[in-house]
């Protein structure tokens, strides 16, 4: 065979043998598992803690309106008086009906006190035999136990004659409309002379308490799950957006909208200097936190490809593709949920040239 025939024979022979695995020298760098704490603003919303509409129970004028809008109130005061001439005619006929039922009680009691008295003797003068007839003594004791059930029927009317004008007395007392709580009457809508009450039944006046507000927030599904009752969360509102103010959380409503996959939770804020007022809008900073710690990985040891998404792991010295979802960023790290654990080995800087099952010629970090 000709020298150049044999080279041809050889070149033939070595491109069906198997070329070895040439190692690819990567670094690596450790999976990391730390809580995930951020936060991410939220909008809310400033409500008053106590609210009230204040309504005539009675029918009756307005008399006196003694506050107006932006009056702060104590509980108690006197806001409002009505007047009700009527009510006054009311309660002297009911008092004259309580007077008739006196007079007719004691006139009761006196027949039994007579009666009592007559069968008295009669059962004394009935121990001589034949002194009274049997017959006169029972009838004599029937008119007793007639005496005393109209005794009883006129004291239960003379109670509820009085019972009558104890309640009159009582309705007479919500002509004086007082403050259900301490507050600021934020509208007004009555005027002396304005007939109120059942019927009419206009709004007189609107309270609110602004020293004690909710910050009414809605917050996403997704973060749900690290809500922690009691914690102090910060917001901003803007009208004085160089203040930061804060709020506890107390009040969740354990309900999801299902229009928003929100859930309206409450923080309480005390609003010592008056500055802040329901209706403010807030931007809220709302933590975000995990019941259980994430794992992260370097941005650039995840590689997206139009089919995976997925991180490159030594395993024995060689490459495995393990898929994963990424997650929130942190700096230069980004949260991955996958076949991981903690501690596990990766490629810092991935690509998909690293093929799976190829050697790693790997150097830690």
């Amino acid at each position: 065979m000709k020298r150049a025939d044999r080279f041809f024979a050889a070149a033939c022979v070595a491109l069906f043998l198997p070329i070895p695995d040439r190692a690819q020298t990567a670094e690596l760098t450790p999976v990391l598992s730390r809580p995930v704490s951020r936060t991410i603003e939220l909008p809310g919303e400033l409500q008053p803690f106590l609210t009230v509409s204040l309504h005539a129970k009675i029918p009756g004028y307005v008399e006196r309106v003694l506050v107006d809008r932006g009056s702060e109130t104590k509980q108690g005061d006197l806001l409002v008086e009505l007047s009700a001439p009527e009510r006054t005619a009311q309660i002297a006929e009911a008092e004259s009906k309580v007077q008739a039922a006196e007079s007719d009680r004691f006139q009761a009691e006196a027949q039994l006190a007579a009666e009592q008295s007559t069968y008295d003797r009669l059962k004394k003068a009935a121990e001589t035999p034949g002194a009274v007839a049997g017959n006169e003594l029972i009838q004599a004791e029937k008119q007793v136990e007639a005496a005393q059930a109209l005794v009883r029927s006129r004291r239960q009317a003379s109670q509820a004659a009085e019972e009558f004008v104890k309640a009159q007395k009582d309705l007479e007392a919500y002509l004086r409309i007082t403050a259900p709580f301490d507050g600021i009457v934020t509208d007004r809508l009555v005027h002396p002379g304005a007939l109120v009450g059942p019927g009419a039944d206009p709004v007189l006046l609107v309270i609110q308490q602004v020293s004690h507000l909710r910050l009414v927030v809605a917050v996403p599904e997704e973060v749900v799950g690290g809500i922690v009752r009691g914690a102090k969360i910060d917001f901003q509102v803007p009208a004085y957006p160089e203040r930061a103010y804060s709020g506890t959380l107390a009040r969740l409503s354990h309900a999801l909208d299902p229009k928003t996959r929100t859930e309206p939770v409450e923080l309480d804020v005390l609003n010592r200097d008056g500055s802040l007022a329901p209706g403010m809008y807030s931007a809220v900073k709302w933590p975000v936190r995990r019941s259980r710690p994430a794992l992260f990985v370097p941005r650039t040891s995840v590689v997206t490809t139009t089919e995976r998404t997925f991180v490159i792991r030594d395993r024995g010295g060689r490459a495995e593709w393990v898929d994963v979802k990424k997650g929130a960023a942190d700096g230069d790290l980004i949260e991955v949920m996958g076949s991981l654990q903690p501690g596990d080995q990766i490629v810092r800087r991935a690509t998909d040239e690293v093929r799976e099952g190829a050697p790693l010629g790997a150097k830690s970090k």
